[in-house]
């Protein structure tokens, strides 16, 4: 087999723009005021949209 160059390699991340490697996972902590303890929210959101997410808090 031949080697693939990083050329080519660029032009399939285009081919492959809907696949699962645009998401990211946030882990968040979230502290219960009345007991102190903490409990950890996880969300799958899209990498153009982090921003915005982190922003709502």
């Amino acid at each position: 087999m031949a080697k693939v160059s990083k050329n080519a390699r660029v032009a399939q991340r285009a081919a492959n723009a809907g696949s699962g490697r645009d998401f990211v996972k946030i882990v968040q902590s979230i502290k219960n005021p009345k007991t102190g303890k903490y409990s950890y929210k996880e969300v799958m959101v899209h990498k153009d949209k982090v921003q915005e997410f982190l922003a709502k808090k």
